[in-house]
């Protein structure tokens, strides 16, 4: 009997349900991408508007056989390599840190995860010019005072001094992420090994960091997407130099599209990084699944 009622009962349509949402992201998604494709095929400069024509491959050729891209393309895999690395180093080991009891353990997380909350203009301000500034710098008074003169952070070395900001940044957020998952441990394992005269490194590299694995890779690929688009902190600090030092993809976008007004070269640039991004995107989750494999 309840089975012939709900064979009874009208179907109900979710396309028109479905519809304004489909079409909410179209708009949202594939218009924005359409017109960024059709203009990198445009020579199109927004100072001389009036002698807008087809290209074709004009832009990326242009784009691909010049140095400019490669070096920004080299920083930008360089800068995610390195601000991924020091972040899941560091916040491997504050997650491990904290984990533990210890006296004022609450004050320390809050300062630890202080820094995530910093607007990237905010603190790559606080870098230039209070720590790294050469002339009035907290790092420039403590080599001052040790004998060790000067070192201008952003002028020789500006792109270690990059990865220094958004590492401070970013780091608090893999602790974020890490630290519930360690805390999420059985402690039974962890009572087990001590028992079986397990030290701390052989009980973090055999139990805590195999537990941390999957979380990590988590961290990897959040953090992945946006240090390929990172801007705010090169265009405070070092504004891509010096020469192209630390010109990344975005910047060097950036830059095509509101220093030169070229809107072509610009529009190529965004899908030539939409193709990295996706390239690296899928080395990334074939590494971390292979991994994963080899933990199971």
């Amino acid at each position: 009997m309840t089975g012939s009622r709900l064979a009874k009962r009208p179907r109900i349509r979710t396309a028109p349900l479905l519809g304004p949402c489909v079409l909410a992201l179209f708009l949202w998604m594939v218009v924005p991408l359409a017109m960024t494709l059709w203009f990198s095929l445009e020579r199109y400069n927004l100072l001389s508007m009036g002698k807008a024509a087809f290209a074709g491959l004009e832009n990326y050729r242009y784009l691909l056989t010049g140095r400019t891209l490669w070096v920004a393309m080299g920083n930008t895999l360089l800068l995610v390599g390195l601000v991924l690395l020091v972040t899941l180093v560091f916040g491997t080991l504050f997650a491990v840190l904290l984990d533990r009891d210890f006296p004022g353990r609450n004050i320390c997380r809050l300062f630890v995860v202080a820094p995530f909350f910093v607007m990237p203009t905010v603190s790559a301000l606080i870098w230039k010019n209070m720590l790294m500034n050469p002339v009035f710098g907290v790092f420039a008074f403590l080599t001052r005072s040790l004998g060790l003169g000067v070192f201008d952070f952003f002028a020789r070395a500006p792109l270690l001094s990059i990865t220094a900001i958004v590492a401070w940044e970013w780091t608090p957020f893999a602790v974020l992420i890490l630290l519930p998952a360690l805390q999420s441990l059985d402690k039974d394992q962890r009572d087990a090994a001590r028992l079986d005269g397990a030290g701390p490194i052989a009980l973090f590299y055999h139990i805590e960091l195999p537990h941390l694995l999957r979380p990590m890779a988590v961290v990897a690929m959040i953090e992945m997407i946006f240090f390929l688009s990172l801007f705010a902190e090169i265009y405070v600090t070092t504004g891509g130099g010096p020469g192209l030092a630390s010109t990344n993809l975005a910047y060097l976008i950036f830059r095509d599209a509101l220093f030169d007004w070229d809107v072509g070269s610009a529009s190529a640039g965004g899908m030539l990084a939409i193709v990295l991004a996706n390239v690296v995107a899928l080395f990334l989750m074939r590494a971390v699944g292979r991994s994963l494999e080899d933990v199971r």
